[in-house]
């Protein structure tokens, strides 16, 4: 039996009374996109943080690749494969969308604050940053200030920067929000590339997204997952649909 990449056992995380992962155990397999959904309050964001960790757990334990990572700390989770982007976009609006992955590289390497050299002209980064900008389809702005890339453009630039770092897991935190119906066409073509070379935790609130990209899907409800299992099981589920997917309907 194939070890998963990520197992998280029993996590307890709150915020004063308010529990926003109960008890909460996942599996994600190798090369599989899982998606994670639930009403907002579900503790999605929260979960996708502690595995980052950004947030530490109160309890519970994260087994990444068959290693204890519960009590790393972030760059040091960074390090061993797991890659995260946000809700908000989190890019550099006045470096061009070469230079923003450029940065990355360069964080990932362990400075990141040398942005007095310009980024542009460390000719060590430009083959890697072209190549994750080319994976991303946005070789052809790599030169356009990221302040005028359009909000799709923006994502896709967050996700190169995501993979110059060689991840084993991309941790994409609503990658679609805000998105146009073309935009989000777009996203889901790249993450369609990304499967199988990629293991992928996707939080998403577009369902058509969901259920075009996932290969296993886990609801959250007030912090605890009632059930996982394919897409065409979850659609099914009356639990789910009277928990989540009625919100739809």
């Amino acid at each position: 039996m194939v070890e998963p990449l990520l197992k998280i056992v029993q996590l307890q995380k709150s915020f004063g009374g308010v529990l926003a992962t109960d008890d909460l155990s996942l599996v994600i397999k190798r090369g599989e996109i899982h998606a994670v959904i639930g009403p907002n309050g579900a503790g999605k964001t929260t979960m996708i943080s502690q595995i980052s960790g950004a947030l530490k757990s109160d309890s519970g334990q994260i087994i990444f690749d068959g290693e204890d990572i519960t009590g790393f700390s972030a760059p040091a989770r960074s390090l061993r494969g797991i890659s995260r982007t946000f809700q908000i976009t989190s890019i550099f609006e006045e470096f061009t969308a070469m230079e923003n992955v450029s940065l990355a590289i360069q964080a990932h390497q362990g400075h990141s604050f040398k942005f007095w050299r310009s980024a542009r002209g460390e000719t060590s980064l430009i083959g890697p940053a072209r190549k994750a900008l080319e994976t991303v389809g946005l070789d052809i702005r790599a030169q356009v200030l990221a302040r005028n890339l359009s909000h799709g453009e923006k994502r896709q630039l967050e996700i190169a920067m995501a993979l110059v770092s060689h991840p084993k897991m991309l941790l994409l935190d609503e990658p679609m929000a805000g998105m146009g119906a073309e935009e989000s066409k777009r996203m889901v073509e790249l993450l369609n590339r990304l499967k199988g070379n990629h293991t992928i935790l996707l939080i998403e609130h577009d369902m058509d997204a969901v259920f075009a990209l996932a290969d296993q899907i886990t609801v959250l409800v007030y912090g605890s997952a009632i059930v996982s299992g394919e897409p065409e099981e979850i659609r099914l589920n009356k639990e789910v649909r009277a928990a989540y997917l009625g919100e739809e309907e």
